[in-house]
């Protein structure tokens, strides 16, 4: 019924692109924020395919089309695009090519290739407008989202959910601080104004946070930062008496809708304008026209990757409640999957349940993954009732869950053995993920250097195995803000931008078999300065997550003494630091789970 579903709104689609002139439309998965996960009004590429991944990007032919997505949605693409005439083409995958070439290669010349210019960035549409006019076709920017005419009005209201002060206790800094360090950038590159349009950077900026994206504590908004104001553009019934007089300490509010004109207002004065071109969708851009571009990566991702000590302990004080929610978890499963009547669904919903009784709980940070033997292997696995399936005293179960608290963001995934003995694959592979997740958290670095660089230290055991994974080792996560959160990461796609003391980086290497089970070991880590490499400027990671690491899959032989000692040491660590938070049926549980590994 869904492939039928798809197949109907893809001749929607056809038939508008028909009345516009294009031969083929892009739909790409992002907003007009360039956002990784989007409202659902802004979902279009999801109703489109029926594809429900955060990363994909659609191009629809008068003829055919594809989905294009990385390698966390392989699996999950093949069985949702199943029967819907789409072609997937798997991002990372030998041979698979670019849309732009894509394109190129398939329509004729003369042709024209639409877009909406407010759901795509400005590189990206620059890049993909002269790949394909070296081949004659040109891309149109249509300012009618044609998803949305096929679709008619969009599902649900648009949010009125308040904005709602983040308190410096929190977040560590003023917003009049903040607005000083970025004014102090803005100089340095002559700029007369910075336009923001990243929900995340907004909420950063501004010390606030809502509730308009789900599993994000960000407000829609756009910022535009002068040398003498900060305009912000946000529905204003969102704010009530609290925000307003938080607000008006450094900022001027305007609607949302306005920014058009303030965009157009700085054109026209030609002022110097500081884009984003990755982050700024074209539209922002073409309202820009007669402006001077500075185009450059916005100052505000490398500030607020960078943690104060104020969020820095905020963040080790909420991944100390969300250990012992995650304990308390793990000691239930332990009862509760032997008894029967656990599904993947009951599983995660209980988890949630826990979390929420600790102090500062805000929400979960992301839809819980859980992922029972072949479902592991899904990467990014979401559980529904239709796929929901019981958990059994045998077997893998992947667990990838998160919360957002006041004072910080989590994100951890165990794999768990369920009950029976590991096969021998089994035991091989694990143990292999776990050397790569030791390696990374006992990396030392000079300071400079990029996540490219550390990322095979993940995959080396994995590779000597003839195994890999297809996604990045780790992503950026906020500060009681967005779980991925850039710029740097650890990924051989990794952008150029160093690691820094302050950043706080997921250490989450994995391996996938498809239709049987998935392992992945996910902490996150803080970035430090290495004291004991002197006098070289050195940094390592500090390890954030405290919650036991399954060891009933673990090859004991396949471990240095290095790697026994980290282990032992990290569980040593995790009894100390979350036995005074549990009560004592749960603490003698830890005690089990945290004996060191030549005990087990």
């Amino acid at each position: 019924m869904r492939a039928k579903g798809t197949r109907a709104r893809l001749a929607g689609l056809r038939d508008a692109m028909r009345e516009h002139g294009v031969a083929a439309y892009i739909v790409p998965s992002s907003d007009p924020h360039q956002s990784e996960y989007v409202p659902a009004r802004w979902a279009r590429r999801e109703w489109m395919s029926g594809f429900t991944g955060s990363a994909g990007d659609l191009v629809v032919g008068l003829a055919g089309g594809g989905l294009w997505t990385d390698g966390r949605y392989h699996l999950q693409a093949r069985q949702q695009l199943r029967g819907s005439g789409l072609k997937l083409f798997p991002v990372g995958e030998k041979d698979v090519p670019t849309i732009e070439r894509h394109l190129a290669k398939t329509l004729p010349r003369e042709s024209a290739v639409g877009v909406d210019p407010a759901v795509i960035g400005m590189r990206r549409a620059r890049r993909i407008a002269r790949a394909l006019a070296s081949d004659g076709v040109a891309l149109k920017p249509i300012e009618e989202n044609l998803v949305d005419a096929v679709r008619g009005p969009v599902p649900g209201r648009r949010s009125r959910a308040r904005v709602v002060p983040l308190a410096t206790q929190f977040a560590g800094e003023t917003s009049a601080s903040k607005l000083r360090r970025v004014r102090r950038a803005m100089r340095e590159r002559g700029a007369d104004a910075l336009v923001v349009t990243t929900l995340d950077a907004i909420a950063w900026l501004f010390n606030v946070r809502g509730s308009d994206v789900a599993y994000n504590p960000v407000v829609i908004a756009y910022a535009v930062v002068t040398a003498d104001e900060a305009v912000l553009h946000v529905d204003r019934a969102k704010i009530d008496a609290a925000a307003e007089a938080h607000l008006r300490r450094t900022a001027r509010i305007e609607p949302y809708a306005a920014i058009r004109r303030t965009l157009r207002g700085l054109g026209r004065r030609k002022a110097v304008v500081w884009i984003d071109p990755d982050s700024t969708s074209l539209m922002c851009g073409r309202l820009l026209d007669g402006a001077r571009p500075v185009f450059a990566p916005s100052p505000i991702a490398r500030m607020k990757a960078r943690k104060n000590d104020v969020e820095l302990a905020g963040i080790r004080a909420a991944h100390r409640r969300d250990g012992a929610a995650m304990v308390r978890f793990l000691h239930w499963l332990s009862r509760a999957v032997p008894a029967g009547g656990v599904t993947e669904m009951g599983a995660a919903a209980a988890l949630e349940g826990l979390r929420s009784e600790g102090e500062h709980f805000q929400g979960l940070s992301f839809p819980t993954i859980a992922g029972y033997a072949g479902h592991g292997a899904i990467i990014h696995y979401s559980v529904d009732e239709a796929s929901d399936v019981p958990l059994r005293p045998e077997g893998l179960f992947l667990v990838d869950s998160g919360a957002h608290y006041l004072d910080g963001t989590t994100d951890i995934t165990r794999t768990l053995l369920l009950g029976g003995r590991p096969t021998g694959p089994q035991r091989d592979c694990y143990t292999r993920v776990l050397k790569g997740h030791i390696a990374i958290a006992t990396a030392r670095f000079p300071a400079g250097t990029t996540g490219a660089r550390l990322d095979t230290l993940a995959r080396a055991a994995l590779w000597q195995s003839g195994r890999d994974y297809a996604h990045g080792t780790g992503h950026g996560v906020g500060a009681y803000l967005n779980v991925h959160e850039g710029p740097q990461s650890i990924s051989h796609r990794s952008t150029e931008v160093p690691l820094e003391p302050g950043n706080v980086q997921s250490n989450e290497p994995g391996y996938y078999e498809p239709g049987e089970f998935g392992i992945r070991i996910e902490n996150l880590v803080e970035v430090v300065k290495d004291e004991t490499v002197a006098p070289r400027d050195f940094l390592r990671f500090e390890t954030l997550t405290l919650c036991p690491i399954e060891k009933r899959l673990i090859e004991p032989e396949l471990l240095s003494a290095d790697e026994r000692g980290w282990l032992d040491a990290y569980h040593a660590r995790v009894l100390e630091t979350l036995g005074p938070d549990l009560d004592r049926d749960d603490r003698t549980w830890l005690e089990r789970a945290c004996v060191p590994l030549d005990a087990t």
